[in-house]
């Protein structure tokens, strides 16, 4: 790992020393020319893989219209693109803004706010779990509560009470009077690609219904696609009122969103939240024609199909090399691969491959494909994963001869 490539990049990132160019559906083209299979995504960003024929018509038509004029006026692409989120959600409401992290400050406001516009300020706390991630900033690192990431930026901000992952009997004990809200991820990504079971979150939204609480989930990774649906809570029978969206959302293009029904986002009137960027018409146009690409009939699926053949294939690798991979996870192509030796040890054997994927907590190896991704594709994965495990393997049976 290096950053020699680049020294005047700020060095918070442990870049490999690999660089590409360009990117072609579920494959990236490096410097050299070499072809690696993106199993990454750009951590599950490029739903759509790269240069998709829809994303590049619609950035390219809008490129020549008009990039930006601030949220003072009217949007009415924007307004399309809010009411197709909401036809296809429980929202009634959209803000756009420009990432994952802003999305999730947008969502921990709403629900602040949500209890004082009712006359009860002193109900702000919000409750987290173990294993989660929601971002980068004060708000939503204290949120997170690792303390990996809150390590050297002062205290924590107070609001946010974290219990045991899919333990209901530690959220019940941390409700109190100062209570406002539950915030969870359907499946972890971060934290090692853990589902929250439908029963755990059926006992959420009952929870909160009981006790006048907003029910928010972060799907700023397990949306748009990415676990064979829409939206993941689609698939587990249960509604929020307020949803974090980015990633995927854009294709690639930056954009995030906050998803609230009316009666959530009761007193968030103009001046209570904004954001300059936030959507502007070229990640407009880029959301649009990913929603146009994936409310096509079959393509969920698709993804469903691609879903059922990855982890099958993945099953059959962990039986002939139990040394190296131990568990499958995940849902759609949302995918985790428990490793029995360091996980970052794995994705640098499978980077020898030509196949990129990421890590995550827990020792966990995510494949993330495109959601455009070919049975040949998957085929090929395991074919590299193979490789990738049999040299782990042998380099192990050399270190215990000598």
């Amino acid at each position: 790992m290096t950053n020699s490539a680049a020294p005047h990049l700020l060095p918070v990132f442990a870049r490999a020393d690999l660089g590409f160019e360009r990117g072609e559906g579920c494959w990236l083209i490096a410097t050299n020319g070499e072809r690696y299979l993106d199993f990454t995504s750009g951590v599950a960003v490029n739903a759509l893989g790269h240069a998709h024929p829809a994303l590049v018509k619609a950035l390219q038509e809008q490129a020549t219209k008009l990039w930006h004029m601030s949220n003072l006026f009217q949007s009415p692409d924007g307004e399309k693109l809010a009411a197709r989120l909401c036809q296809e959600s429980f929202a009634d409401f959209v803000f756009f803004c420009n990432s994952g992290a802003e999305a999730l400050e947008g969502v921990i406001k709403l629900i602040r706010h949500h209890h004082f516009s009712k006359g009860h300020p002193e109900r702000y706390r919000i409750i987290t779990f173990e294993g989660a991630f929601h971002g980068r900033t004060l708000a939503t690192l204290a949120a997170t509560g690792s303390a990996k990431y809150l390590e050297g930026f002062g205290p924590p901000m107070d609001g946010f009470d974290q219990v045991p992952h899919g333990d209901i009997e530690a959220v019940k004990k941390a409700i109190g009077p100062q209570t406002a809200g539950i915030l969870v991820e359907p499946i972890q990504g971060e934290g090692g690609v853990r589902s929250s079971t439908p029963a755990f979150l059926k006992a959420l939204r009952q929870l909160c219904d009981e006790k006048g609480l907003l029910l928010a989930f972060d799907e700023v990774q397990t949306g748009m696609g990415r676990t064979g649906d829409l939206f993941a809570h689609r698939r587990t029978g249960v509604t929020p009122d307020v949803m974090s969206l980015a990633k995927a959302l854009g294709g690639g293009f930056p954009i995030g969103a906050v998803l609230a029904t009316a009666e959530a986002a009761a007193g968030m009137g103009p001046g209570s939240h904004g954001s300059t960027f936030g959507g502007n018409p070229l990640a407009i146009s880029a959301a649009n024609a990913v929603l146009d690409v994936m409310l096509k009939p079959g393509f969920f699926d698709h993804v469903q199909k691609m879903s059922l053949l990855l982890k099958q294939k993945l099953a059959s690798v962990i039986d002939r090399h139990p040394d190296v991979v131990s568990e499958v996870r995940g849902e759609g192509l949302l995918i985790g691969i428990k490793a029995v030796v360091p996980s970052g040890d794995l994705v640098a054997a499978l980077r020898n491959e030509k196949l990129l994927t990421v890590g995550a907590g827990d020792n966990v190896v995510r494949f993330l494909p495109p959601l455009i991704v070919t049975e040949a594709e998957i085929e090929d994965s395991v074919v590299r994963l193979e490789r990738a495990c049999a040299a782990i393997s042998s380099s192990q049976t050399k270190r215990a001869a000598s």
